[in-house]
């Protein structure tokens, strides 16, 4: 297979294993910390804004908060704005004069690593109403555009690192020929083009949760361009072109340096070529563009958020970077390897192994720094997501390690194999003059003894030679052949990081979801005063339908009062022979817990409903209409602590 087509096979490879890895859902890293007014509350008077307040800052549009009335009328005064100057705070104004019900908050903004996220909750003004807006659950990211995103950005993470690892080896390496790379900084940069303008494209479909049909909208592109995504993809589009006049340059500078000794004859040509290296501008134009790459990706993702931002963004484009220069260079080392036309050189092998060792340093140092930043403390690793993936990633980065081990030992051992050994070359005076000799027996007699030492010593050489030609033929080829096996393998187990890591980058942060938690508890407990849920029902006879409201309050551990309503088909209010009402909380394997609701005299309730721990519990209530007819329903209701 040629150098081209096993470039492109190398990216489609990494590309793929990409969107495999992460082609489950994306699961952001902001979330909601508190809201006003709380969810579910209850007020006495109408509140003149609803305020969200989030974990990190939030991207938002005109629309990203819409309140609905009762009637599912919005009840928007003005357009969503930060709130007090507050990236993480978001509030929009409401009308004056909001009658009493049950109102509906539904939002959708954009977190500060570019992921959507949406959502809805209530509150009610005076009481509770019977009906409320209907908010229809989709998904924050429309999945045919999710898909095509998550394509163009994992191919994104694949290129970059074959564009930048595949130079560094050629800069820093210095291979006797940088032909059988050619195609891999070909690929590698033209795929990068190609998934950034996907990118800019995809991106308004997006955040806006719309299909592909609108990529070309020029609203969404517009917001695109003026977002901080859109200014990140810019600017690699620019880096990009400025890395296409570099990389021409370098290839037409390392062409010249090949030239060179093809013009000079075979007696001037030294044993051992003499490798160039790098003019000291070429290596710092290539390390600003690298560098410049790689913040594109620190200023438009999760560094740019949350705690020591500047300390955050520097690890991201050092992990990155290390990340490309490692697995981008495994890759360049592992295309070289099997060029049967030329062997690299073990110098070059071993200069990699250096580069190597580096960036796997750098790797672990931010990697400490990333998961501490991410997890906050011992009891995110194992009790939240993000915890458990890193665990995974860290036994891989140990495998991955060892394979690497395996190879700077074959590396060592080549090293060793291709030390050039000077042997002195003994050389008989007059042997020459001896041996042309052709008449006079003086001559013959006193050149004998002299002509078959030396006869005898081209025999010993020659019986010799082969026996000493083999080690440089045979040992180092079979220890090339290890390295091979042992690069191979430390690709794979690269290409499994990555795709943990992929994972990863889609996971909330175990400190973010503690935090969540906590604020929701704590809000909830200052906040709420009841539950309210609403179900319908229908036994399936004439006059058989209608709703039964359940008010659980305070809907907390602990004894909880219990109101159930039947309300009719015309919108009164209704009696039936009985209702049943039970909790279980199958995470814990508690329940069903029978809630003992008595007939009050139009309402069934009790006083004495006790929930021992918090939870999201299944709430299952039965509506009997008659003596033969009755229907069972299911709700899952949130008790906190």
């Amino acid at each position: 297979m040629s150098a081209p087509r096993r470039a492109v096979a190398l990216v489609a490879l990494l590309g793929a294993l990409f969107v495999l890895g992460g082609a489950g859902p994306v699961s952001a890293h902001s979330a909601v910390r508190e809201t006003t007014p709380g969810e579910g509350t209850v007020l006495k008077s109408a509140p003149k804004q609803v305020t969200m307040t989030f974990t990190e800052s939030v991207g938002i549009t005109d629309d990203s908060l819409r309140v609905l009335s009762p009637e599912n009328r919005r009840v928007n005064a003005g357009d969503t704005e930060h709130a007090s100057g507050r990236s993480d705070s978001v509030r929009v104004p409401l009308d004056d004069g909001l009658a009493d019900g049950t109102y509906t908050v539904a939002w959708r903004v954009v977190s500060a690593d570019s992921h959507p996220i949406s959502g809805a909750f209530t509150f009610s003004i005076g009481k509770p109403s019977e009906t409320t807006a209907s908010v229809s659950a989709e998904p924050a990211v429309d999945p045919a555009s999710g898909a095509l995103y998550d394509i163009a950005r994992y191919a994104a993470y694949a290129a970059v690192a074959l564009l930048i690892g595949a130079a560094t080896f050629v800069l820093v390496c210095r291979p006797d020929s940088a032909e059988p790379l050619r195609g891999l900084v070909r690929a590698g940069w033209w795929v990068l083009v190609a998934s950034t303008a996907a990118l800019l494209l995809i991106r308004g479909p997006y955040e806006r949760g719309t299909g592909p049909s609108t990529l070309l909208d020029p609203e969404l592109i517009e917001n695109t361009l003026t977002s901080r995504p859109g200014w990140a993809l810019l600017a690699r589009l620019a880096l990009l072109a400025g890395a296409a006049v570099f990389l021409v340059r370098l290839g037409r500078g390392a062409a010249a340096e090949t030239e060179i000794p093809e013009r000079e004859s075979p007696e001037k040509e030294s044993p051992e070529k003499e490798q160039v290296r790098p003019k000291p501008v070429v290596v710092a134009v290539g390390g600003v563009l690298a560098v410049g790459l790689a913040v594109t990706w620190a200023a438009a993702e999760h560094a740019s958020a949350g705690i020591q931002v500047p300390l955050a963004m520097t690890s991201s484009v050092l992990h990155l970077l290390a990340m490309a220069v490692w697995l981008g260079g495994l890759a360049a080392l592992l295309t070289t390897l099997h060029r049967s036309e030329a062997l690299l050189p073990a110098a070059s092998v071993a200069r990699f192994s250096r580069l190597a060792f580096a960036s796997v340093a750098v790797l672990v140092l931010t990697g400490v720094y990333q998961s501490w930043r991410g997890l906050g403390s011992w009891d995110a690793v194992f009790d939240t997501s993000y915890g458990r993936i890193l665990v995974a990633k860290v036994c891989a980065v140990v495998l991955l390690l060892a394979a690497a081990g395996f190879s700077r030992r074959w590396t060592g051992r080549l090293t060793v194999a291709e030390e050039p050994l000077r042997v002195p070359v003994l050389e008989t005076v007059g042997a020459r003059a001896g041996g042309g000799a052709d008449s006079g027996p003086g001559a013959g007699s006193s050149s004998g003894d002299t002509g078959e030492s030396a006869s005898a010593a081209a025999g010993d050489g020659s019986e010799e030679k082969p026996e000493n030609e083999s080690e440089p033929t045979s040992a180092p080829g079979a220890r090339r052949g290890a390295l091979r096996r042992s690069v191979l393998a430390e690709v794979v187990v690269g290409v499994v990081v990555l795709v943990i890591t992929t994972v990863l980058t889609g996971t909330q942060p175990g400190r973010a979801e503690i935090e969540t938690a906590a604020a929701e508890e704590t809000a909830a407990a200052g906040q709420r005063t009841a539950s309210t849920t609403l179900i319908p029902f229908d036994v399936g006879t004439p006059g058989g339908h209608g709703k039964v409201q359940i008010v659980l309050e305070p809907g907390r551990v602990g004894e909880n009062t219990v109101e159930a309503v039947i309300i009719g088909p015309d919108g009164g209010i209704a009696t039936v022979p009985e209702i049943r009402l039970s909790f279980t909380l199958a995470s814990q394997k508690i329940g069903p817990i029978d809630a003992g609701l008595t007939n009050k005299g139009g309402y069934w309730g009790t006083s004495s409903l006790n929930l021992p721990i918090p939870g999201t519990w299944t709430m299952k209530v039965t509506v009997r209409t008659s003596d033969i007819d009755q229907v069972s329903e299911t709700r899952r209701v949130k008790i906190l602590r």
